[in-house]
């Protein structure tokens, strides 16, 4: 029975894993999409324009 304790633990987190990848996967998309697509494209834009600005217009 030695190898059933040994191999609960890997089975338990197989589990808990695959369950997070699937709420993950299904959470993607929806109704707020385009705004969290936004918001990202935004703070993307903002940290480019301050690198840009941090090294200089000749960089």
């Amino acid at each position: 029975m030695d190898y059933v304790a040994a191999l609960v633990p890997p089975m338990v987190m197989a589990v808990a894993f695959i369950a997070l990848v699937v709420t993950i996967v299904k959470s993607q998309g929806g109704a707020n999409k385009g705004k969290e697509d936004a918001l990202v494209d935004a703070a993307l834009a903002r940290a480019e324009g301050a690198s840009q600005a941090v090294k200089g217009p000749d960089a």
